[in-house]
């Protein structure tokens, strides 16, 4: 008559033979290294094609950024889409906004790798990327100032909510024709801003290149009391 065995000592479940030696473990710091390593790869993939953050160093875009705001830009937004106007998009200046070739050397090896490493995560400025609203898309004709102080694309004249409250749409005149793959693009806070105005004198005449666009800014997550979706116009 069978019957259930009592003794367990056998049973690899219970009892793991004793003869059998453990498996090595990995050192602990080891295994820390290769998480690392792995999320520092995983991170730059993301950088490179999805999204990346941007740290707001100026009062230009209020009342929509403030100053010390940390944003994230969606680079998928224009691969699979267009540029609207009204986007608010950061964009690489070089060319247009600053020179095409800065000097590494002048503020020290040290700093300029600090200034990469603080822009690759977002927790400093970066000297060649800009934020800023798009008002002109290529062939429009932005035009300042209308009878009522407001600026026209196209003869039509906008309606622009985001503009800083007390801020004229431009203190300064222009009239542009925006070439083809290029931008006319202004900040927020109009009269705190140099944006395309500011370069009317330069290569491109103030536009930036379409070309030259990081992506659209989509969230803010930093502060947390004011985290949530940037809005277009």
């Amino acid at each position: 008559m069978d019957v259930a065995r009592s003794d367990t000592a056998s049973d690899p479940a219970v009892s793991p033979d004793p003869g059998r030696e453990a498996a090595p473990r990995r050192p602990v710091g080891r295994e820390l290294a290769i998480l690392v390593v792995i999320a520092l790869v995983i991170t730059f993939v993301v950088r490179l094609l999805v999204a990346q953050a941007f740290y707001i160093p100026s009062a230009s875009m209020q009342p929509t950024l403030q100053v010390g705001d940390r944003v994230l830009v969606s680079k998928l937004a224009y691969r699979f889409g267009d540029v609207h106007r009204g986007d608010v998009v950061v964009f690489d200046g070089r060319g247009s906004f600053a020179p095409v070739d800065g000097d590494p050397a002048a503020s020290g090896v040290l700093a300029t790798v600090a200034g990469a490493i603080g822009s690759f995560l977002g927790v400093s400025p970066s000297e060649r990327d800009y934020v800023k609203r798009v008002v002109g898309l290529p062939g429009d004709r932005v035009v300042c100032c209308d009878a009522s102080g407001r600026l026209s694309v196209n003869g039509t004249p906008l309606d622009e909510p985001y503009v800083l409250p007390g801020d004229a749409a431009s203190d300064q005149p222009f009239d542009v024709q925006v070439p083809a793959g290029r931008l006319w693009v202004m900040g927020d806070h109009r009269s705190d801003s140099a944006d395309s105005r500011s370069h009317l004198g330069d290569p491109g005449g103030g536009t930036v290149p379409l070309d030259r666009v990081v992506g659209e800014v989509v969230l803010r997550f930093w502060p947390l009391p004011d985290a949530g979706r940037v809005r277009g116009s």
